[in-house]
């Protein structure tokens, strides 16, 4: 059985535009790994809660894969360990942080990973880059990630969760690497 899942990928310390290559590369490599369905433009944000920080590099990975939500989570992790991420700082500057932001339609409250992410409904880092993989894209448990989006958007009266597309910073899967 395959399972449809959405990544999110950030990174603001660093080479960002390399790191977030680098671990799509290795989110996507190995005969278990998922396949790409999708990989979003980058985007470059301000950090959203935390200490005072440099801008994100953030895209959204959609793929389908034959394992586990706990299975692509400790892929995840893997990913961040292989960029030095460290957990110094809740909401810190990192090299990478990758979130599993949905599983299929799954939702469950489970502390380890839930599922929905908790907040992913809430922030335009992730809502945006994922609209742009599917117009149709829904998250479990809340709706279209397109009011979603539009919700963020017109409480943000702050401009808090303004979002630069950065075309000059696209990211290739493995598979359109090698064409």
């Amino acid at each position: 059985m395959v399972t449809r899942a959405v990544l999110s990928l950030g990174s603001n310390l660093g080479d960002r535009r390399a790191t977030l290559q680098g671990a799509v590369d290795h989110l996507l490599a190995g005969s278990d790994a998922p396949t790409a369905v999708a990989l979003s433009p980058v985007y470059e944000t301000a950090p959203v809660g935390g200490p005072e920080q440099g801008a994100f590099l953030n895209v959204v990975l959609v793929v389908d894969t034959p394992g586990t939500a706990r299975g692509l989570l400790e892929r995840a992790q893997d990913a961040e360990r292989a960029f030095e991420r460290v957990r110094e700082v809740r909401w810190g500057p990192r090299t990478l942080d990758v979130d599993v932001i949905a599983f299929g339609d799954t939702v469950d409250e489970d502390p380890v990973l839930t599922l929905p992410h908790p907040r992913a409904h809430l922030r335009a880092f992730v809502l945006r880059p994922w609209l742009d993989t599917d117009p149709a894209a829904i998250v479990p448990g809340r709706g279209p990630v397109a009011a979603l989006l539009a919700t963020v958007e017109e409480e943000d009266t702050a401009g808090e969760q303004e979002l630069t597309r950065r075309d000059d910073l696209r990211l290739r899967t493995p598979g359109e690497a090698e064409r």
